[in-house]
């Protein structure tokens, strides 16, 4: 008799809900299935949401902001250590990360760091809670108003819920909504068709620490009903490339991540000395299998830049590909080999035009694009560009991949665009005054910092408590 896989269902409210409609989740090396999962139509998504304003009020209503802080702090060590159920089956936590590293072809030991990262995000909600809103006393937020630093404050939710369009590239991106659940926020959750399990289970591991179950959403659901997620909510979070971060940027309630752009900066005297940074570098654009944004995606130096290039690009390419189960793997994976393909013709077609020279090629062994085990890679490159305009100068891509540049200290400020996190390694105030004001610099580093080190007490992207209240004047009258 054949075994049975689990089913993952709809939660509508904490609540298990098999959906007609199933697709099946599938092992990318053999196709085998694992599980099956429910899928949420637009209709019944509409129904959910528009509830909102009575869920948020019944989550008020249960629990204060401390007690959500204390039940998601308890949760966090469900998520971690526990077996907790995933449909009509109970799943451990090494079955979690089989689960997750055969749909999604990212190494087991990297699942396992980033379950690391969900943890810590669940563990110290208190904290991170205070860093989001200076410190304010959590009983203003129960109340609506209060007094801080001896002045009255009031808040006002924007919304009465939150819709997340969540990625597969990365689970680690899960912590960005975790301040929701201590903010008592109804959550409308859509995951990614490769990497359900995640929210999946962090909502499991909230309900069995006692959390109102009618906040908690998750419909997993093909590409239609997210654009009704996206309209119907009061606010949203998603993810994606150039096209949806065009799409959306002019919507108030729409946050989007899209592509990082992260960089690391060496200036004329750091960039005499580069081979101290090296290491750095290679953190910065290998961890996490290159799968981040907040991975870095450029070097500028002022000097040395072709031999800064020739260095890394060999360095890189000591990261070689391995089975997704061995304890030593670094590099992720493609679940679609289709986008492999595809990243590696846009690099290749890149480079029939003058002006970049891939630096790893000589030193790697194989091909970019390669199959280890069943599984489609792309090998860490390093790429020379010694031509600001040619088209592979600002590209960002879902593995270790970097471009070198050699641009002049004057100039850095001046051609710096979009940047998620950039590490600035200068002695210069005037660099240093430069990169400060800089509006489109969203987490700044000053020194030898990887561009991966993430303190969660100060958000690099968006403060989710400002993107769900706002302040307002607020008067409270006094009886003599």
């Amino acid at each position: 008799m054949a075994e049975s896989i689990p089913h993952i269902p709809l939660l509508r409210k904490g609540i298990p809900y098999t959906s007609i409609n199933t697709v099946g989740l599938c092992d990318h090396r053999d196709g085998k299935a694992i599980a099956s999962i429910s899928q949420a139509n637009a209709g019944l998504i509409v129904r959910d949401i528009l509830d909102s304003p009575a869920t948020r009020r019944s989550i008020c209503e249960k629990i204060t902001t401390r007690e959500a802080i204390d039940i998601c702090e308890a949760a966090a060590e469900h998520f971690l250590n526990d077996t907790l159920p995933i449909g009509d089956h109970e799943q451990t936590p090494e079955d979690f990360v089989r689960c997750q590293s055969a749909t999604t072809a990212m190494p087991q030991e990297m699942c396992r760091l980033n379950m690391q990262k969900i943890y810590k995000a669940m563990k110290f909600s208190g904290s991170i809670l205070d860093s989001l809103t200076t410190n304010l006393d959590t009983t203003i937020l129960d109340k609506g108003y209060g007094t801080q630093h001896e002045r009255m404050t009031s808040f006002l939710e924007r919304g009465t819920n939150l819709g997340v369009i969540l990625p597969n590239n990365s689970p680690g991106v899960h912590a960005l909504w975790i301040p929701a659940i201590v903010l008592r926020m109804p959550l409308i959750l859509k995951p990614g068709g490769q990497e359900p399990w995640t929210p999946y289970r962090v909502l499991q591991a909230l309900l069995k620490a006692g959390y109102p179950p009618e906040g908690l959403g998750y419909y997993p659901t093909g590409h239609g009903p997210v654009s009704t997620i996206m309209s119907r909510v009061d606010r949203v979070m998603t993810f994606g490339d150039e096209s949806t971060v065009n799409k959306w940027a002019g919507d108030p309630r729409v946050e989007v991540h899209g592509p990082g752009y992260s960089k690391i900066i060496l200036d004329d005297e750091a960039s005499t000395h580069w081979e101290d940074y090296l290491d750095i570098m290679v953190q910065s654009i290998a961890a996490n299998g290159g799968r981040s944004c907040i991975n870095c995606s450029s070097v500028w130096t002022a000097s040395n830049g072709k031999a800064l290039a020739e260095a890394l690009g060999q360095k890189l390419a000591e990261i070689s590909p391995c089975a997704i189960d061995a304890p030593n793997a670094q590099l992720a994976g493609f679940s679609m080999p289709r986008m492999a393909e595809m990243i590696n013709n846009v690099i290749e077609s890149g480079l029939d035009t003058p002006g970049a020279t891939d630096m790893s090629a000589p030193h790697r062994n194989g091909d970019r694009l390669t199959e280890v085990d069943g599984t489609t890679f792309l090998q860490p490159t390093a790429l020379w560009i010694d031509d600001d305009s040619h088209p592979l100068a600002g590209k960002e891509f879902l593995f270790p991949f970097a471009t070198v540049r050699e641009i002049p200290t004057a100039q850095m400020a001046d051609k710096l665009e979009s940047t998620l996190v950039c590490t600035v390694i200068t002695s210069d105030p005037d660099l240093q005054h430069q990169m400060l004001t800089h509006p489109n610099i969203n987490r700044l580093n000053f020194g030898p910092i990887a561009t991966p080190t993430i303190d969660w007490n100060q958000p690099h992207e968006g403060n989710l408590f400002d993107f769900l209240f706002e302040r307002r004047a607020f008067q409270l009258a006094t009886t003599e």
